[in-house]
């Protein structure tokens, strides 16, 4: 038996006292403790051996050494024997560097992680996560490759899986949690409202900070969880009584990490700018005011980011100008303005309010090009011939005057009666529109058309009604100039510099999309009875064209949108010029939302330093500028999807029971099927115990559930009527029953678990949302009932 005494090398530490809750003192302790072992590697030791050493005593800082004894034995850095002793593991591997990634949270068994530039995510088990939640940047270890197919629906389906554990945690993202308190006599507990988090938080009473039973709050982290210990926070802001609309938009802004009110600071610095504009800029600009301009936007717009001119030339030439609001003329670098709009980087669109992303004074007066005043704008102007050809282009600073602001509705009211303010101009851009249209889609550009979700809301914020937004020529013609000069802007930059270093431009990039994906989305789409040609890459966006042109009309029209768009590759910003696929264009840039987009601001600094004669500026700077927007950009429109689900949640809380509604399966796991509601376009969950006529099983590789005893089939596409069975507002979820089958029966044949990445499709909201082991609503329910019990927590 080994000698259980310490090397008398190594030096003896003075008594450690554990600072509670501090993960980067726990994470330096473990290090001290590892290295001891390494030290000490002909000698093994008892936990109490390790205590005396460091000089412990106090009863929950030995806990805490002893769980990090476990942590280092099941992380293989030591070895535990049959003694109850522990040593220095024999023959260690040199550490394994790790890999960078974030963390996909995906049900309570398993999470991935996502590593940027590798093609395969890395599959870990919730004991190997390390106590890391949804969203952590994580240094993650590979294990293995799994000798399982994949059982996930990621684009790389019947490949081994890559699994893998998680070592260290880099960044935690989830740094403030919103949730619904449960206060009871000694503690409270908070539920978490992100469907990716599953732990519940608890409170010491003293932390509670006047919150009560039922109200939403903020809670900040104080202590992580660990393998033997619950994760605990502190109440920051009480929201309100959940339930109420201001409480639960304001609850999803801060669940996802997004402001609401602009600091103290920002909204004196805005208060400053005069509201006239000095006749000395107005004189180093191109003076536009003379000639017709006007907006076109939705009907309850406030912030008025683009105008168009008409000035008829010779030769039935015609100059079209494109007109952006000079935010960066206001925002300038280094100012409290310019801070928080590269903070935010963009605005919010919530069901019912927008969140922007500059002060009022500017987004909806300074900056927005309304009618009757004089603004100060960046243009791109055209001379074009009939047939749409570019002949002549200008870019730079100007002073326009917009006679008129036209709401989307009213546009193209005048574009079918030709009556109304100014029939010929509209009428003339929109055949130029069409033009410019035309060429793009022949160049390759794809149609995407999502059906985009819209209500009606009473003044309390309740929904009323909920339609999808349609889409005319008076849409499309804005859409097409704002493209045109988002890349010709983007062409002029790039060619300003003749050689092989060219200057640095904020670009906006859609790669082309994965080959296995595509592959799966028309395996996908084939069982559905349409043809996608995916093996030659010239015809990918023809055929994709042709078949989303074939679904126009159908059930499954919103279903394959979707998918077909979730199939590609998500655009994003970057220094490198990638070319936009979706588009079918070299080069694209943002240029034309500066008053919700921070990067359009930085593409107007790029430009106006271009036209000045500057060379190129740094390009690391700009770098990471476009990461942050990029990741801004994701956050918010998570936050949008969010709010879409609750109203559609709430709406439906409102319908009758008995109401039948027409529906198509859009998602196939072996947990249940999920059915979109064709009228109101939101989504609920059929479960499996709830197809009460048979057995069924759940066939992965084709989508499908297949009745043992019927053989009946349920597969994607598939339409059918449903009744709406439950509502969870806390979950945003819904639950439903095929219409006519009320009754539960036994469970399928894979019922012991799921994975819910298996054949899902989700509009509004993520694809790994849902897959809970028990209905969104039992939780709170059992909450209800009975004390809620901690583990024993291990300071």
């Amino acid at each position: 038996m080994r000698e259980k005494k310490p090397n008398k090398e190594f030096k003896e530490n003075k008594t450690v006292k554990a600072p509670h809750g501090i993960v980067s003192y726990i994470d330096s302790l473990k290090a001290d403790i590892a290295a001891f072992f390494d030290l000490n590697s002909e000698h093994s030791f008892r936990p109490f051996d390790v205590h005396a050493h460091f000089g412990v005593e106090d009863r929950k800082v030995r806990a805490l050494f002893n769980e990090i004894l476990h942590e280092l034995q099941e992380s293989g850095q030591i070895r535990s024997n049959v003694d109850g002793t522990f040593t220095a593991a024999p023959n260690k591997p040199q550490a394994d560097p790790g890999l960078i990634g974030r963390v996909d949270r995906v049900n309570k068994g398993f999470a991935f992680v996502i590593v940027e530039g590798r093609e395969d995510d890395i599959y870990v088990e919730t004991e190997l996560l390390n106590g890391a939640w949804d969203g952590d940047i994580v240094k993650v270890q590979i294990l293995s490759k799994s000798g399982r197919r994949q059982q996930t629906s990621r684009g790389d389906s019947g490949k081994t899986r890559v699994e893998g554990r998680v070592i260290e945690i880099v960044e935690r993202s989830q740094k403030e949690i919103v949730g619904i308190i449960e206060v009871w006599p000694k503690y409270a507990v908070v539920q978490p409202d992100h469907k990716k988090l599953f732990d519940p938080i608890f409170v010491e009473p003293e932390h509670l900070h006047g919150a009560s039973n039922g109200d939403k709050v903020i809670i900040k982290m104080t202590t992580w969880p660990t393998r033997t210990r619950q994760p605990e926070g502190e109440v920051l802001h009480v929201l309100g009584q959940a339930g109420e609309n201001d409480v639960e938009m304001h609850a999803i802004l801060a669940e996802f990490g997004l402001p609401y009110e602009f600091p103290e600071s920002v909204e004196k610095e805005a208060q400053k700018i005069p509201d006239a504009i000095p006749k000395e800029e107005i004189l180093k600009r191109r003076d536009m005011r003379a000639t017709l301009t006007f907006t076109i936007d939705p009907a309850d717009a406030k912030d008025f980011d683009d105008a168009l001119s008409v000035r008829y030339l010779d030769e039935g030439n015609v100059e079209v100008g494109v007109h952006i609001a000079d935010v960066s003329h206001y925002v300038r670098p280094g100012t409290e303005l310019e801070k928080e709009a590269n903070r935010r980087a963009t605005s919010v669109y919530l069901v019912d309010r927008t969140v922007p992303m500059l002060p009022e004074k500017l987004s909806n007066n300074l900056c927005s090009l309304r009618p009757n005043e004089d603004r100060l704008a960046f243009s791109a102007i055209f001379e074009l011939s009939p047939k749409g050809k570019i002949l002549k282009e200008w870019f730079g600073r100007t002073v326009i005057h917009s006679e008129r602001r036209y709401s989307y509705e009213e546009a193209q009211q005048v574009l079918d009666t030709k009556e109304g303010d100014y029939p010929n101009e509209l009428t003339l851009l929109n055949s130029i529109a069409k033009i410019l249209r035309k060429e793009r889609f022949k160049n390759g550009a794809i149609n995407f058309e999502t059906a985009e979700v819209r209500f009606r809301l009473d003044e309390n914020g309740k929904p009323l009604g909920v339609y999808q937004k349609e889409r005319h020529d008076s849409h499309k013609l804005i859409e097409e100039f704002m493209l045109l000069a988002n890349k010709r802007v983007a062409e002029f930059v790039y060619s300003l510099s003749k050689g092989p270093d060219k200057n640095t431009m904020v670009y906006r990039v859609h790669e082309a999309p994965d080959p296995d994906r595509l592959k799966t989305f028309a395996s996908f789409v084939a069982k559905l009875g349409h043809k996608l040609e995916v093996d030659d890459e010239k015809q990918i966006a023809k055929s994709m064209n042709s078949m989303l042109h074939e679904v126009e009309g159908k059930p499954e029209q919103n279903l394959i949108e979707s998918l077909a768009v979730r199939t590609m590759a998500k655009a994003r910003y970057s220094v490198e010029d990638l070319g936009h696929f979706g588009l079918a264009f070299k080069r694209y840039t943002h240029f034309t939302s500066p008053i919700r987009r921070y990067p359009d601001v930085m593409a107007h600094r790029l430009l106006q330093h271009y036209l000045n004669g500057g060379e190129s500026v740094n390009s690391e700077t700009y770098e990471g500028a476009c990461k942050h927007s990029s990741e801004r950009e994701r956050l918010a429109s998570d936050a949008e999807r969010a709010s879409i689900k609750y109203k559609q949640v709430e709406f439906m809380s409102t319908m009758d029971k008995d109401r039948v509604f027409d529906g198509i399966i859009t998602g196939v796991t072996e947990f249940g099927i999920f059915v979109e509601i064709t009228e109101t376009a939101s989504e609920g969950l059929v479960r499996m115990n709830d197809l009460g006529d048979d057995y069924y099983e759940h066939d992965k590789d084709n989508y499908r559930l297949i009745g043992q005893r019927t053989k009946k089939i349920y597969t994607f596409g598939d339409a059918v009527k449903v009744q709406v069975k439950d509502t969870n507002l806390v979950r945003r979820s819904m639950d439903l029953y095929l219409a006519g089958n009320t009754t539960s029966s036994i469970r399928s044949r894979n019922g012991g678990g799921f994975d819910e990445k298996s054949g899902r499709s989700s509009r509004g909201s993520s694809s790994r949302d849902s897959g809970r082991e028990r209905k969104p609503s039992d939780r709170k329910k059992k909450a209800a009932s009975s004390e809620p019990k901690p583990k024993r927590r291990r300071r």
